[in-house]
C-alpha cells in the first residue's frame, strides 16, 4: 500500500462522504466551513526500501477551513541528510461522532530538494498517507502516521520512499 493508494482511498471516501453529507445542503458539495486549525510536528524515520533508513522531522499546518469534507494543509519536512520537501494539499478525517479515535488521509503535491541526500528522481514529488490517532477533549491529537512520497512516474527515476512518524497536533485557536 505504499504508492498512490492512500490518495485514491482519500478521493473515494471523500467524494462518497461529500455526496451523502454535503451536496444538497445549504453550503453545497464543496462549500467552505470553518474548522479548528492545527499545528503539527512529527518525527520519525524513512523506512529502508530503496533509500537507506534515516530520520526526518515534519511540520504541518492544517488550515482553519474545509471545502466539503476536504481540509487543507501545508507541510515541510527535512531529512537527516538535508532532503527537504514542501507541499500543499488536502486532508480527509474520519472520526465517529463522540469518539476520540480518528483516521486521517492526506494527499499533497510538493517540491523536493535532495540537497545531496536521497534522489527521488525530480523536484515534483507527491506525498500521501494515513494517520491513526487519538484526539483529547482540548483538541490535541496524538497519532502514528505512515506515508509515501514519489513522483508518480513523471520522471524516469521514481524510487519512492516511505516514512513512519509519531505526530502531535496542537489546536492554534
Amino acid at each position: 500500500m505504499a504508492d498512490g493508494t492512500f490518495a485514491v482511498l482519500m478521493l473515494i471516501l471523500g467524494l462518497t462522504d461529500m455526496s451523502r453529507n454535503y451536496c444538497g445542503t445549504e453550503v453545497g458539495c464543496l462549500g467552505r466551513t470553518e474548522t479548528t486549525p492545527h499545528f503539527a510536528i512529527s518525527a520519525g524515520s524513512v523506512l529502508e526500501r530503496r533509500a537507506g533508513e534515516a530520520s526526518e522531522v515534519y511540520l504541518r499546518y492544517d488550515l482553519g477551513h474545509k471545502r466539503g469534507p476536504f481540509g487543507h494543509a501545508v507541510g515541510l519536512s527535512v531529512g537527516e541528510h538535508g532532503e527537504t520537501w514542501f507541499g500543499f494539499g488536502q486532508t480527509y478525517k474520519i472520526q465517529p461522532q463522540g469518539s476520540p479515535l480518528y483516521a486521517e488521509l492526506h494527499a499533497m503535491p510538493g517540491l523536493y530538494f535532495d540537497n545531496g541526500g536521497f534522489d527521488l528522481g525530480g523536484p515534483i514529488e507527491f506525498r500521501s498517507g494515513l494517520e491513526l490517532g487519538y484526539e483529547n477533549r482540548k483538541g490535541w491529537r496524538f497519532g502514528l502516521s505512515y506515508d509515501h512520497r514519489s513522483n508518480a512516474g513523471i520522471y524516469d527515476n521514481n524510487p519512492g520512499i516511505e516514512t513512519v512518524q509519531f505526530r502531535v497536533s496542537v489546536p492554534t485557536r
